[in-house]
This record gives structure tokens, sequence and C-alpha cells, in this order.
């Protein structure tokens, strides 16, 4: 595990920059099973290991992929261990998050992640493991916010379609999305305008938790995407707006919003919509909600650090590589 040298780049500016590619999966590539937050109960992998088969990719386990330590997989230190197993062999070329829930950040740390930068490879998950997606965005290395293992078996054709179309480097036609009407923009949050920028983002959640760290993303130029699930809209808010006297959300040009699954609010209500507060947090720029990206069965995968155009006018809102 880390040594010395964490790996990051200090003072990433994404102005007008993109992470590296992690070279494009074929036929036969390995795809490494990875456990950096809870456990897993084992018919959810093997689904997911027959849906790679079907693909023509080679899953292989992590040696700690179906551990059980309370709620997590392992210790921090066989967690953080297991990926670097994974970053180090060789004939691994993609790394499949199996699942979410809360541990990511506790390994994060232990991981030398100059082997991501010596030899990139695709990340891949979402949630929790949005905390690794930021630390490969912080190494210079793209990844991929898309479905895990233990989704597979609810997931939409599309879903997993697109997961496998960003692993291939398939062409993207990206997204297209009807706009609400005008007179709900502001309960919605929909603002037009066209912006592009590296896509960097993930779980709202998550992202908070990482305010003030080494692995927070740089958002400088950046498109930002947000998801969640199972919050209250006033800790949404709560969250923007720690977030936004930090000054981590200075340089954000576009907001993509996607899944805000089963939000919650108090018996008083807080009286303000999760859309109105994002276009509050982010005024002057596009802001587009409703993509399906997220918690959600339909969780189209996108390239975390991608360039995209966001455009989005009274008609319609546009994603496009």
């Amino acid at each position: 595990m880390k040594k010395q040298g964490s790996g990051f780049l200090e003072g990433l500016d994404s102005g007008g920059w993109s992470a590296q590619k992690p070279p494009y999966l074929k036929d036969g590539d390995e795809v490494a099973l990875v456990a950096p937050a809870r456990w897993m109960a084992e018919q959810h992998l093997a689904t997911a290991e027959d849906w790679l088969r079907s693909v023509g990719l080679v899953p292989v386990r992590a040696p700690h992929v179906l551990g059980v330590w309370n709620q997590f997989s392992g210790s921090d230190a066989v967690r953080a261990a297991d990926l670097e197993w994974a970053l180090r062999r060789a004939s691994v070329r993609a790394i499949w998050c199996i699942r979410g829930g809360y541990g990511s950040a506790r390994t994060v740390d232990l991981v030398d992640w100059n082997l991501l930068r010596e030899d990139p490879k695709w990340i891949a998950g979402y949630s929790d493991p949005t905390v690794l997606l930021a630390a490969a965005w912080g190494a210079g290395v793209a990844s991929i916010h898309g479905t895990m293992p233990v989704n597979v078996a609810g997931n939409s054709t599309e879903s997993l379609r697109t997961l496998h179309a960003v692993w291939r480097g398939e062409a993207s036609t990206g997204w297209k999305i009807a706009a609400p009407g005008p007179a709900d923009w502001e309960e919605l949050g929909w603002r037009a305008g066209t912006a592009r920028g590296p896509l960097v983002g993930g779980n709202l959640s998550v992202l908070f938790s990482l305010l003030g760290s080494k692995t927070f993303p740089s958002l400088k130029g950046c498109l930002l995407f947000i998801e969640d699930l199972d919050e209250y809209v006033y800790h949404v808010d709560r969250m923007l707006v720690g977030l936004k006297r930090s000054s981590a959300l200075q340089g954000v040009v576009g907001v993509v919003v996607g899944g805000m699954t089963d939000l919650h609010d108090n018996a008083v209500p807080f009286g303000r919509s999760v859309g109105s507060l994002v276009l509050e947090h982010f005024p002057n720029i596009p802001v587009a909600s409703g993509f399906p990206m997220g918690h959600l069965a339909d969780n189209q995968a996108f390239e975390y650090g991608g360039v995209y155009t966001l455009s989005s006018n009274e008609f319609f809102a546009e994603l496009l590589p």
C-alpha cells in the first residue's frame, strides 16, 4: 500500500483541460471486481460476472471481494490492499466497484494513486465510490460514473449498454431530455444556456463529505454533476450552502442534475424544491435536471472527467461529448 506520494495533482485547474483516458477495453480484457465499501452477497456478484462474460470481458475477483467485516467487506487496510492489487495487476484493464453504502473514504488515503497514473485503467461505480472517481480525477485519469454489480439484475438495458460502451470507447450520442414548461423552471431546476467542460461530481452527500480534503475534485471550468438518494430537502440545501461558503463551487460553468431519488421533507415543510435551490446556488450558468444518472434502474454511464457540452433551452437540454 501507499509508501510515499499520494499521486494527486496539486492545484489542478481544469479549465480547458480533460483527464487522461485509460486504454479502452477489448475482448478478453480483465475487469477486477473490488469491494471498497460494504460487503455483498455472492449471487449479485455472479450475475454481474455472467453479464461481463456475455460482452466478451473476463471478470476477476479481488482477494477479499466477498469478505465480511461488520458492515464492510474487510478492514480499511484490506479494502485498500484489494484496490492496489487491481491497480498493480497488469492484465486488469478496468476496476468495477461492486457496491456502495459507506467505506471508500476510509480507504482512499491508504492507496498509492501513482499506480493509476503509471498504468491508467477505468474505475467504475457511483454513490459511495464517488470518492474513488474523485481520486482518479485528482490523479489526472478519467473514470466512469455508472452502475455496479449490486444493481445489474435490476438495471435497464440502456444502463448496462452505456457502461459497456464507455469501457469500449464507442462513440456516444449523448443525452437529450425534454424541457419542463417555463412555469416549472424554478421548481424543477432549469436555466437556458450553453457551457462546455469536463463532467465531474457525483453523489452530493459523498462530495460534501470530501470537502477540505486533498481528494475533493477541482471544479473550476467543469460541468458539475450531482445526484442523491434518501435525503431531506433541507440537507440538500445545507450541503450546497457549505460547498458554496467554502468556495468549492467557484468556476463551475454548468450543472447537470441526475436522479434526486426518494427525497423527504419535514412535517413543517422546508418550503423550497431541490430545483429552486440548485438555481439559487448556481446563478447565471446553465442548469438542467432529470438526466438518467444516479440511484435509478436506468442509471446510464458517462465518462467522469470527459469533456461534454451542456445546452439547455425552452424545448430540451442536450449533454453531448
